[in-house]
């Protein structure tokens, strides 16, 4: 597990601001969930600490898997049919599918706009509540839900579930935006907002537009697929620059040198693209950074002094 001093994330500096911005945009609108029950911080920690991996029923994530059909992403990237048949149903073609995403993203933004400061952790879903990194992804989560931040997941199993139940056990928000795949799947148990897409890129919004910071712990193709679609957004000017923090120095050491010895050898990337990356073992320095990005806006700084205050 990460280093860890007695600082849990209460007393982290600057991190008074975060919890004051967050209480500020929960005033200022609805309740994300004005019909459930309100849970004391101890019934919340008393909860966290019974649930690992035991994912909830997804029945309706899991309608188009029980009925044989294919996943809505899939079936909006299939190619046309060159001879379209007689008869088409509106609601299987791409006009409709239209209105379906654009409910999605009204779900989403009406759910998550009064959220407030967040963190989104990323990581395997193929990791046991004793492996080093669920616990890492945990302990971070439980200080920076202290902090003040909510904490925005995947909402599945692994490194998703440590983090909300971090997020649980800290008293923050634990929110996970689950997806729809070809096999059955549940949310795991320590989930409190729970949204539901069918379409990863509406998905993806959702973790860049309410995210101060990501955090990405050790995963495969997916967990890739994350941190490269937060560095291209980045590097294009598309996101602000915010700290995109990688977790776990020997697992992460092997793509970091083959981006530096051949992707930037070769002119592919820039020397400053390569700094929008930073790889720690260190939870009391990830935190650090976050709450100092936050507080800073680092992200509205001009170029080397933003990496250095992200600690590039």
């Amino acid at each position: 597990m990460g280093k860890r001093d007695t600082n849990d994330g209460r007393n982290l500096p600057g991190s008074d601001t975060v919890r004051q911005d967050r209480q500020r945009i929960r005033q200022a609108q609805e309740p994300i969930a004005p019909d459930s029950p309100v849970q004391t911080k101890e019934a919340r920690r008393d909860k966290a600490l019974l649930q690992d991996g035991k994912l909830q029923p997804n029945p309706s994530l899991n309608r188009g898997t029980r009925i044989g059909r294919p996943t809505e992403d899939e079936q909006l990237l299939r190619r046309p049919e060159l001879k379209e048949p007689a008869v088409v149903s509106f609601t299987h073609t791409d006009p409709w599918r239209v209105l379906r995403i654009t409910g999605e993203f009204v779900q989403g933004f009406d759910t998550l706009s009064a959220l407030g400061p967040a963190v989104t952790i990323f990581g395997s879903a193929r990791v046991n509540p004793d492996d080093p990194d669920y616990q890492a992804a945990q302990e971070l989560a439980e200080r920076l839900a202290h902090a003040g931040f909510a904490i925005i997941t995947g909402g599945g199993p692994g490194i998703m579930e440590a983090a909300n139940k971090g997020a649980q056990l800290g008293g923050g928000d634990s929110v996970g935006c689950n997806i729809e795949l070809p096999h059955e799947q549940g949310t795991n148990a320590y989930v409190e907002i729970g949204i539901n897409f069918r379409y990863f890129f509406v998905r993806k919004t959702m973790f860049m537009k309410y995210s101060e910071a990501f955090v990405i712990f050790p995963g495969g193709f997916g967990t890739m697929d994350e941190l490269f679609e937060a560095l291209t957004l980045i590097q294009t000017g598309k996101v602000r620059n915010f700290p995109v923090l990688l977790y776990n120095k020997a697992y992460w050491q092997g793509l970091l040198d083959w981006i530096g010895s051949t992707m930037l050898k070769a002119g592919k990337v820039d020397a400053e693209d390569f700094r929008l990356l930073r790889v720690t073992d260190d939870l009391d320095e990830i935190c650090s950074v976050v709450v100092d990005c936050y507080n800073n806006s680092c992200w509205d700084l001009p170029g080397n002094e933003a990496e250095e205050d992200i600690g590039q």
